[in-house]
């Protein structure tokens, strides 16, 4: 384990990886075949009090650190994708975004069935035409008295089929920029609000992914999460901390595409000889070992500035950065070892190479981020 972990996450370390390599690693090709959402891993996940990890006891959570949630998606990606992405989204994106935009009433009403997994969050901004351009929602909110009149449409909802609430950006006033966005919560089965399961994707293929369509969706007022006005901001800050679990997810990846790899390098014999005694092989395990390690580093500081306050939105880009590419230079290296077994199912590594490709697209694609960290390298000298 890791020297920086301490005595209690090395421990929970243990724990989530021996619950992946009995729950999760024997599912995992079935979930990423039939397309099936992890009904069952999610349960056991609540049961360990993993879907609550983030929140203050108060609302029913272990008022885990990042640093230990990031522990934990770790260990899970490492054994299945699909389930790290629904734990994710639901944790740091769709229960965060309650917690932090909600009033006392509404994370009392809310959070505490998220918290103990009997709900199911997630976050809707993506729209059929915007995706970076997150300022160009179509998505209309219009005030009538005490509800809002909600239209339009989100695209790419992950949990989105199996959700029970939903965190909404909608755009109030287009002129007003980003003060025109407003966030608000909306329960499956408030009419006028229809979800439309998507299918077809390259990997991640388990997180129930969906289109949600408002056709003069009534919302009450009372849903609203924060002001109006402060839903770009608040997306934001959901975004910037969020991106640190993406960065944990990939460190699990990679570690599933790299353990894959030595185990296989080991068993497969080659000229009377296993690969691993190869150099081009050891080589190739030294830098995929080396890359892993030095995303784990950068995934750690952006956990650890965001458990002490402390701003962390370049740090937190950094991580998303460089975790979700060498997970791909990871990938491709241990398919690469594997050779014609990796590109056929059901090899893990075929099944992680498809899955990790969209962690340098969602929540920020590797130029977005690029663009945050030289934004703030310009506006600041480096130390």
């Amino acid at each position: 384990m890791q020297p920086f972990y301490t005595e209690q996450q090395t421990l929970l370390a243990n724990t989530m990886r021996e619950f992946a390599n009995e729950k999760l690693a024997p599912l995992a090709h079935e979930v990423d075949e039939t397309e099936k959402f992890p009904t069952d891993q999610f349960r056991d996940l609540a049961d360990l009090g993993v879907t609550g990890m983030t929140l203050p006891e108060e609302f029913g959570g272990s008022n885990g650190g990042y640093k230990d949630f990031m522990v934990v998606v770790e260990e899970i990606a490492s054994a299945c994708g699909s389930t790290s992405t629904v734990l994710i989204t639901h944790v740091s994106l769709g229960a965060q975004t309650i917690y932090h935009g909600g009033s006392s009433a509404q994370r009392a009403r809310w959070l505490p069935s998220l918290a103990s997994g009997k709900k199911i969050a997630a976050f809707a901004l993506t729209e059929p035409s915007t995706g970076s351009d997150a300022l160009a929602l179509e998505t209309s909110l219009t005030r009538d008295g005490d509800d809002y009149i909600l239209n339009g449409s989100k695209l790419f909802c992950t949990n989105g089929a199996v959700a029970d609430i939903f965190s909404v950006f909608a755009n109030q006033n287009k002129k007003a920029g980003h003060r025109g966005v407003t966030a608000i919560a909306v329960e499956t089965g408030t009419p006028g609000f229809t979800i439309n399961p998507q299918h077809g994707k390259m990997g991640m293929k388990g997180c129930a992914t969906a289109e949600l369509v408002f056709d003069n969706c009534r919302v009450p007022v009372a849903n609203r999460l924060g002001k109006e006005g402060e839903g770009y901001r608040l997306a934001l800050q959901i975004l910037d901390s969020s991106r640190i679990m993406i960065a944990a997810q990939c460190l699990g990846l990679a570690k599933g595409a790299l353990n894959a790899a030595i185990s296989y390098s080991k068993s497969r014999i080659t000229f009377g000889k296993p690969i691993a005694t190869r150099q081009a092989i050891q080589f190739s395990l030294a830098d995929m070992a080396t890359e892993l390690d030095a995303a784990r580093l950068l995934t750690y500081r952006a956990a650890s500035l965001y458990d002490e306050g402390l701003p962390h939105g370049k740090e937190s880009a950094m991580a998303k950065l460089y975790a979700s590419e060498a997970a791909g230079r990871i990938a491709s290296k241990a398919l690469q070892i594997h050779g014609g077994v990796g590109y056929f199912k059901p090899s893990p590594v075929e099944r992680i190479y498809r899955d990790q490709r969209v962690t340098e697209i969602y929540e920020g694609t590797s130029e977005i981020q690029r663009l945050i960290i030289s934004r703030t390298l310009l506006n600041d000298l480096i130390e």
